[in-house]
């Protein structure tokens, strides 16, 4: 199942080692728990925008089949589900597939969930109209190639809205040192800082791979509020980028 191309089998089995945790709000995924609202602000609010849809109607996303690659426990897909998207959950990591099964029939909803690669996808000609693509390019061996099949997954005018982490001394001590090392966030070792990537390095890779970028904004952790919030102009640890397949 899994792509010589662009999977990193070491990165793999650290997400795989920490399957079970993803719906414990105080385990190791409390990050992704803590900026999961802010995150969701801004897809909801892009692919509403992109595809015309009112977010104040029951189910805005029905009839758009979305792709939540690298879905992990279903943090995302989850929601996307509950806005009536048809959602594909897929990882590469084998543990991750049962434990968002399970919660998906707890939490009734209908997702399909994977294990398979975006590179399996697109060889199996699936298609999609918006593509999430969260916190998964920092992780693989060839970011390029791994962006070329996300394209190849979009149907013409489709949305992908990928995050990452800038790389620079901030972002090492907000990333590893901060949540590794002092808040134990996650275990030691889950960032490889030489593998983070700037705002201006994946816009040319996303360009390279024949999307056309339309935004970037920044993921922004207020340790004073608690609380992450989008920022127009702070993209110097997380951020996030919204493109079209022509």
């Amino acid at each position: 199942m899994q792509s010589a191309t662009t999977i990193d089998p070491s990165e793999v089995a650290k997400f795989e080692a920490m399957a079970t945790e993803w719906w414990d709000v105080n385990g190791k995924f409390k990050p992704l728990h803590m900026m999961n609202p802010c995150r969701l602000d801004y897809i909801t609010e892009q692919i509403a925008a992109e595809f015309d849809r009112d977010l104040t109607k029951p189910q805005p996303f029905k009839g758009l089949r979305l792709l939540d690659i690298g879905c992990g426990g279903g943090l995302l897909s989850e929601p996307m589900a509950r806005l009536g998207a048809d959602v594909v959950g897929a990882d590469a990591a084998a543990g991750n597939i049962p434990v968002a099964q399970i919660h998906a029939g707890i939490s009734g909803l209908e997702i399909d969930y994977r294990h398979t690669t975006a590179e399996d996808l697109a060889a199996a000609g699936e298609k999609f109209d918006v593509v999430l693509n969260m916190e998964v390019v920092e992780h693989v061996a060839d970011p390029l190639a791994y962006l070329s099949a996300c394209r190849e997954l979009l149907k013409p005018g489709g949305l992908m809205l990928c995050s990452t982490i800038n790389r620079n001394p901030k972002s090492y001590m907000m990333a590893i040192i901060g949540a590794e090392h002092v808040m134990r966030w996650l275990p030691k070792g889950t960032h490889d800082w030489a593998k983070f990537i700037t705002p201006d390095e994946l816009v040319a890779l996303i360009e390279r791979a024949g999307l056309n970028p339309v935004d970037r904004k920044g993921f922004v952790f207020n340790p004073v509020l608690w609380s992450w919030s989008v920022s127009e102009r702070d993209l110097s640890v997380n951020y996030v980028t919204a493109s079209v397949r022509p």
